[in-house]
C-alpha cells in the first residue's frame, strides 16, 4: 500500500487526536436517557441486541477491523460480543484480550491515581499546584484565546490540582490550540501523544520532550491559553498531572500506576510500551480515508513498541477490553475488586462527581451542561471518556453498570461511535425493562 496516497486535507494531527475529547461531538452522554432508564433491574440479559446490531454493521461492512463490546452488572462477570480480526484481512480473531490503544481513556486512569494520592494525604484536590511544582508560580495568560502569545496579562489565581483533574487550570492542548501558541507547543516539544512511525502527510511528527520534568518544565514557560479556574478547556492537564504525582509519590509516573493499580488491580495487559511478546494479540489501528479504512499504525510495526518520550498521563496508553473492564469493576466497588481494596470509596465517590470549580463555565463547550469529574465526563449518574481511536468507556452507579466498546480507528469523528454506542446501550436497558 502506498502511504503517499493519504491526503492531507482528509487526515491531520489535529483531527486524529482531538476525537479522544469528543466522546463524538454531540457528547456520548448528552441525550441519553437519564437515571431512571438506569435503574437496577433483576433481569438477567443473555444479549444485548442493540449492541450487538452496531457491531454487526460496522464489522460487517469493514468500516473497521473489529469490535469488542463489553457490559458489565456490579462485579459480575462482564457480557462480551467481539467481532473481527485483530487486522483486516488476518485471521486472529478479536477478543478480550486483544490490545488496543485507548488514547484518552487513559485520562481516567491518571485521574483515580491522583485520588489515591489526595486521600493518602500526599496532596490537597485545592492544593495550588505551585507548592509541588514552583515553575507554575507565576503563569502569564494570553489576553486574547489563541491570540498572541506575548500579549499577556498575570494569571488572577493560583492554579490547583483540581483545576487540572478538570481542564479548568487554563492550559492549552496542540491538538485543540491555534495560532501562535500552538506553534509554541509543538517547538518546544510539548506534545504528549503519538500515533505512527509512518511518515503521513498532515499528521507531522512532531516530538515531544524527553522526560515528564522536562516537559512540566517547559509547559510552565508557555502562556496559558485561560484564566484559571475560569472556563472548561481540553488540555494536557492530565499529561502534567504525571508529572505531580511522581513529585507527591517520590515515584515514577509509570511505577506508580503500575504498583499502586494495576498490578493490585489485575491489570496485566495494560502499557505505555506494548512488549515485543505481545505483539500477536495487539490490534492494528486505521486511518479512515474516503470512508475506507487504510492502516496508518500496523501492529508489528507500531509506535507503541518503541520507548514513549515520556509516560504519557492523557493518552499513553494501551490496554485489553479485560484489563479496563476491571478498571471499570473497581470503580463501580468504590475502590474494592475481588475482595480486595484498590483505593479508597470517598476517593472513588469525589473523583467520580462533578469536580468542576465553582468559577468554571463549561458554556460553548463539549460538556456545556454536564459535569466533569477527576479526567472524565459526569452526566446521568455516569463517568467516563472516550479515546481519539474510537474507543468509548463509562460506567454508571445508578444502574450499577459499566460498559465499554474497543475498535481502532481515526479520526473518531469518521463514525458515530462515541454517542452511538452509549445509545444502543439505553436502548438495550429500555428493552429490559420493559420485559
Amino acid at each position: 500500500m502506498a502511504y503517499r496516497e493519504f491526503d492531507s486535507t482528509q487526515i491531520s494531527r489535529r483531527s486524529l487526536l482531538r476525537g479522544g475529547a469528543m466522546l463524538g461531538a454531540g457528547a456520548a452522554f448528552a441525550g441519553v436517557p437519564g437515571a431512571g432508564l438506569f435503574a437496577q433491574t433483576s433481569a438477567q440479559p443473555g444479549q444485548w441486541p442493540a449492541v450487538a446490531a452496531m457491531v454487526e454493521k460496522y464489522v460487517g461492512e469493514r468500516k473497521v477491523a473489529n469490535m469488542v463490546a463489553t457490559m458489565g452488572w456490579g462485579q459480575r462477570d462482564p457480557f462480551t460480543i467481539a467481532r473481527g480480526t485483530l487486522a483486516i484481512g488476518h485471521s486472529a480473531r478479536a477478543d478480550m484480550d486483544s490490545l488496543y490503544r485507548i488514547y484518552s481513556m487513559t485520562k481516567p486512569i491518571t485521574g483515580m491515581a491522583t485520588m489515591m494520592l489526595i486521600e493518602d494525604g500526599k496532596l490537597g484536590l485545592d492544593q495550588p499546584l505551585a507548592e509541588i511544582l514552583p515553575a507554575f508560580a507565576n503563569m502569564q495568560v494570553q489576553r486574547t484565546y489563541d491570540g498572541s502569545a506575548t500579549d499577556l496579562v498575570p494569571a488572577e489565581r493560583p492554579i490547583t490540582i483540581r483545576q487540572i483533574l478538570t481542564h479548568t487550570a487554563g492550559l492549552g492542548y496542540n491538538i485543540v490550540q491555534k495560532g501562535p501558541i500552538s506553534q509554541l507547543y509543538v517547538e518546544r516539544g510539548i506534545v504528549p501523544g503519538q500515533v505512527s512511525r509512518i511518515q503521513i502527510p498532515g499528521l507531522g511528527r512532531a516530538e515531544a520532550v524527553r522526560g515528564l520534568d522536562n516537559f512540566a518544565d517547559r509547559l510552565a514557560q508557555v502562556p496559558l491559553v485561560l484564566q484559571p479556574g475560569s472556563k472548561w478547556s481540553y488540555s494536557v492537564g492530565l499529561d502534567l498531572m504525571g508529572r505531580v504525582i511522581e513529585v507527591a509519590s517520590g515515584m515514577s509516573f509509570d511505577a506508580f500506576l503500575r504498583e499502586r493499580l494495576f498490578e493490585p488491580a489485575g491489570m496485566s495487559s495494560t502499557f505505555f510500551r506494548v512488549p515485543q511478546s505481545e505483539t500477536g494479540r495487539f490490534t492494528t489501528n486505521y486511518g479512515i480515508i474516503n470512508s475506507t479504512p487504510l492502516p496508518i499504525d500496523p501492529a508489528r510495526a507500531s509506535i507503541y513498541l518503541d520507548e514513549p518520550s515520556f509516560p504519557f498521563g492523557g493518552a499513553g496508553l494501551v490496554s485489553s477490553p479485560r484489563d479496563f473492564d476491571r478498571f471499570q469493576r473497581m470503580l463501580l466497588g468504590y475502590g474494592m475488586l475481588d475482595g480486595r481494596r484498590i483505593m479508597g470509596e470517598l476517593a472513588v465517590r469525589v473523583g467520580t462527581s462533578d469536580m468542576l470549580p465553582e468559577t468554571a463555565t463549561t458554556e460553548g463547550t463539549w460538556v456545556e451542561g454536564q459535569g466533569f469529574g477527576a479526567g472524565g465526563r459526569v452526566t446521568d449518574g455516569s463517568y467516563g471518556w472516550g479515546g481519539a481511536a474510537g474507543t468509548v468507556a463509562f460506567v454508571n452507579f445508578d444502574a450499577g453498570l459499566r460498559a465499554a466498546m474497543f475498535t481502532q480507528y481515526m479520526p473518531s469523528e469518521a463514525y458515530p461511535i462515541h454517542g452511538g454506542f452509549p445509545v444502543a446501550v439505553a436502548k438495550d436497558l429500555a428493552a429490559m425493562q420493559g420485559a
